[in-house]
């Protein structure tokens, strides 16, 4: 079972990763096929552009119940 904070409204990919045990690769690979979350471009310092998934509850929830955990 999840425990998620009743405040919080966006995942990020690396928190969603440690909270599902699924890795970035099936990850994403879910996301763009299930049009799962928001790809955002936050500027780094070095003013290149970084790419950051953005996932809201119901989202989570999806990828939890769709994907087993990683086990490689």
């Amino acid at each position: 079972m999840m425990r998620i904070r009743s405040s919080q409204r966006f995942f990020t990919d690396d928190e969603v990763i440690s909270l599902t045990g699924i890795c970035r690769d099936h990850l994403l690979g879910l996301a763009r096929n299930k049009h799962l979350g928001k790809l955002a471009k936050a500027a780094e310092a070095a003013g290149a552009g970084a790419e950051k998934w953005l996932f809201t509850n119901s989202d989570l929830m999806i990828v939890a119940a769709l994907q087993p955990r990683c086990q490689h």
